[in-house]
């Protein structure tokens, strides 16, 4: 009886798998949602991704996931770089249906959005940069002017017949039955492809789209990397990830903090109604004499509470100055290391920080938000530069973690 049941199970699983490949051939008979993820680096887009997905759900549309746009330095024109160069697609499909935009444009681009049907959506006009391109009397999305929208829509030679603006709707479907207007105005029949000049979230992410950072799972070539990087260059027993984010654009960018509420990702500490506290500068851009202090402080507790496994090393992450040189001597006493990888790699950055068994980010950050998510989803604990402020941290027993 108990070999029928796993026989019956197993040709149930078959079908399903028979069903949905069908399908997927075939095309969704509810349309498809695609964007260009034009707005800022990867953290960025990120963010915006797990808002799209959750939208792609809301409106039961396929998610047709956009390659990773980068820029390279001395290149006019940005590399769109394929989703699963960086993560598998196979786990988003335990969530919601998903394909590449690659097997999209190559296998059922032609029969279900051929080139008449072609239509960029747009919140309200977007004017070109070239002034010629501007007409009164035809308002434009302008999908393709620019860099990265031209070189982004290029990679699949995608142009587009229309412009439609889809105000006043708006992208917040957990508040509202707005998936239900844009389903009523945009029905499947008429628009099989919604292709959004941006994408269709909010930035940071909102708070109910964090969770499906456990969605994202790192590609075979990352997850070995990271994997080795640890077991060969960093000393046996635990390290403490931190992220250091010092470039000129971004001191450049904490000037603004004297003017904001929320900053970049700010609400990952301070709350996104600010519950935790107001904005302040060290969040931003704390001193070197901070960070070296906050270290200590994080080494000598964990060898307090977990004398079992120490912290024994660091992994530094920047996007400028990564101190090796001031850090191993400040950490020289305590018997610690500091590392990073020989040559740059953003991504492996991450994939590394997030396995930290202990991490220190930037509460603005958008880049240490992404580790901050992907360590919650396992468990792991993750602090901030100078959060709470030094002095707030000598008169109460707030807990650094988070």
């Amino acid at each position: 009886m108990q070999w029928l049941k796993m026989k019956l199970r197993f040709v149930n699983l078959i079908l399903l798998l028979i069903s949905s490949a069908c399908a997927q051939l075939g095309g969704d008979p509810n349309g498809y949602l695609t964007y260009c993820p034009c707005m800022g680096r990867f953290g960025n887009q990120a963010d915006h991704f797990l808002g799209s997905l959750a939208f792609a759900k809301a409106l039961n549309r396929t998610l047709i996931l956009p390659p990773w746009v980068e820029y390279r330095r001395g290149e006019l024109r940005s590399r769109q770089v394929p989703f699963n160069t960086y993560f598998e697609v196979e786990p988003l499909k335990e969530y919601h249906r998903v394909i590449t935009m690659a097997d999209f444009m190559w296998h059922l681009a032609d029969d279900i959005w051929p080139e008449s049907k072609r239509v960029s959506f747009c919140y309200k006009e977007r004017y070109s940069l070239q002034q010629e391109k501007n007409d009164p009397d035809k308002p434009n999305c302008h999908a393709k002017d620019g860099n990265p929208f031209g070189p982004f829509w290029d990679t699949f030679h995608i142009d587009f017949v229309r412009s439609e603006f889809y105000a006043p709707l708006h992208f917040d479907v957990h508040h509202s039955n707005e998936a239900a207007k844009w389903q009523a105005k945009y029905p499947a029949e008429s628009y099989p492809v919604l292709a959004f000049t941006g994408a269709p979230a909010s930035f940071p992410v909102q708070l109910e789209n964090c969770k499906l950072q456990r969605y994202l799972h790192w590609s075979q070539r990352y997850r070995d990397a990271s994997k080795d990087f640890i077991r060969e260059q960093l000393p046996r027993g635990a390290f403490l990830g931190i992220h250091l984010r010092n470039g000129i654009d971004w001191v450049r960018a904490c000037e603004h903090v004297k003017d904001s509420q929320h900053l970049f990702a700010s609400p990952q500490c301070l709350g996104y109604k600010n519950e935790r506290g107001a904005l302040y500068p060290e969040l931003c851009m704390p001193s070197k004499e901070a960070i070296i202090r906050q270290l200590k402080r994080t080494i000598k507790n964990v060898r307090q509470t977990q004398p079992d496994n120490e912290i024994k090393s660091v992994f530094v992450a920047s996007d400028s100055n990564h101190m090796i040189g001031e850090l191993n001597t400040a950490l020289s006493r305590m018997g610690i290391s500091v590392h990073k990888l020989p040559e740059d790699d953003p991504y492996l950055d991450l994939a590394i920080l997030g396995q930290s068994n202990h991490f220190i980010g930037n509460c603005i950050s958008s880049y240490s938000a992404f580790v901050k998510r992907e360590r919650d989803v396992h468990g792991f604990p993750s602090y901030f530069w100078g959060f709470p402020k030094e002095k707030d941290r000598k008169h109460s027993n707030v807990h650094e973690e988070l």
